[in-house]
């Protein structure tokens, strides 16, 4: 069975040097890299667009891990895949015709996600299973890094396990991911987790190393 995947999300990164901490940690060895999108509209927060993505493309030949939390995606899909994303993700919750921004999605080469936040139920997706690549699972609230795991987001992640039917179709997990919350999420299914302060803690490759290999080490039974 594949290795769980590692995807450091760069929000918890040193944004004044955001290209050399991509690469540290592609060379302390992580899967994909995340990049949170927030619009200050969907969710509180505001972060970066398309042209800081491209300016860092060039930084990792890593997968990037595109999570849009915006209002407004299907207007801005082809700009993040031009800027570099190879997987584009969209929340469920503004999505007026989820199936179609999907289709877009994967019309324009990427690999099609779409996000869940804590309190929506999984029952959308089995409207668009033909269409989906990745289900990217909120287990905090959407909006912040640093904040606590909510538990009950394990029983759904079995759900969407459930849902998907054995089809090839990642289920990343995202909120409060740490090596004492990660076994418990891929036991339930999880195949890829996000990681924050878990992964950027300690400031240099080596201490990146060390904490994405203790989520690895927490996880390697539990598929």
């Amino acid at each position: 069975m594949a290795e769980v995947k590692i995807a450091p999300s760069v929000l918890a990164s040193n944004f004044g040097k955001l290209a050399e901490e991509i690469q540290a940690v592609d060379q302390a060895g992580c899967d994909w890299i995340h990049l949170d999108v927030m619009d200050g509209h969907f969710v509180p927060n505001l972060t970066f667009g398309p042209p800081i993505i491209q300016s860092v493309r060039s930084a990792t030949d890593k997968v990037f891990d595109a999570h849009l939390m915006v209002s407004n995606p299907d207007r801005l899909l082809e700009a993040y895949q031009k800027a570099g994303a190879d997987i584009i993700t969209v929340h469920a919750e503004v999505c007026d015709h989820l199936d179609r921004t999907l289709a877009q999605i994967r019309e324009l080469g990427c690999r099609a996600g779409v996000s869940l936040n804590p309190h929506t139920s999984e029952d959308c997706l089995h409207y668009v299973l033909d269409r989906v690549d990745l289900v990217l699972v909120m287990s905090v609230n959407p909006g912040f890094g640093g904040q606590s795991f909510i538990p009950t987001v394990v029983d759904k992640i079995a759900r969407i396990r459930d849902v998907l039917g054995g089809r090839d179709v990642d289920i990343e997990v995202d909120g409060g991911i740490t090596p004492e919350t990660a076994p418990s999420v891929v036991a339930a299914g999880a195949t890829a987790l996000v990681a924050g302060s878990a992964v950027f803690k300690g400031g240099s490759i080596e201490a990146y190393r060390d904490n994405i290999q203790a989520i690895r080490n927490a996880v390697k039974d539990q598929r």
